[in-house]
């Protein structure tokens, strides 16, 4: 176990007994960061696979990457791809578009997207939020999975709203106000703590 996840284990554990019950059914922490490609790779993607299952998004954005090569478009070449072109892999409107400004503000350099690491949580936040379609939530993944910042708590994610009221045995699901409230002693690991939520609903994001 790495050195960080057996910190965070014992942090959680000594915090949060109901989490740390599940922590122990669970085993292992599997949060890992995503090495792939580059930033702009892993913004491209996220945008994709925006409010999509994931057999549906994966096969988007195969089709996406088979326009240049089986590989993620430069900045450039996506700012060059023609509107409808985008359209016919399978991304909607709002996402050809997404992209578009995406790749603009990264060609021109108004978006810092090679510097990101650089950023404290919430400098990368207010930098990517500002783009169009990517919202917090977005942001907090690009944190937490690309990354690996250990104290990110994603309150608006379905999934960590779900396991949040199966593992306090909740009547009613949690608002994110209640979520962030549960959830404060879970810090400096919220990161780690939403992993082992999202394992009681469903596989984590990647």
């Amino acid at each position: 176990m790495a050195p960080r996840h057996a910190a965070a284990l014992r942090h959680l554990r000594a915090m949060d007994p109901k989490l740390g019950a599940w922590i122990d059914q669970v085993g292992p922490c599997g949060w890992r960061r995503n090495t792939e490609g580059d930033h702009f790779d892993h913004i491209a993607r996220a945008i994709v696979y925006q409010q999509l299952s994931g057999a549906a998004a994966a096969t988007i954005h195969g089709r996406l990457l088979a326009l240049y090569g089986d590989r993620t478009p430069t900045p450039a070449e996506l700012m060059r791809t023609p509107h409808n072109k985008l359209r016919a892999v399978g991304l909607s409107e709002r996402k050809a578009e997404y992209l578009k400004d995406l790749a603009r503000r990264t060609h021109e350099g108004t978006l810092p997207v090679e510097r990101l690491h650089e950023l404290d949580d919430a400098e990368v936040l207010d930098t990517l939020t500002a783009v169009r379609g990517i919202g917090e939530w977005t942001a907090q993944m690009f944190l937490m999975f690309r990354l690996a910042r250990p104290d990110v708590l994603p309150v608006l994610d379905l999934g960590v709203q779900k396991a949040v009221k199966l593992v306090y045995g909740l009547r009613s699901h949690p608002s994110p106000k209640r979520v962030a409230k549960i959830g404060a002693c879970w810090a400096p690991y919220r990161t780690v703590a939403s992993w082992y939520l999202w394992r009681r609903v469903d596989d984590p994001p990647q």
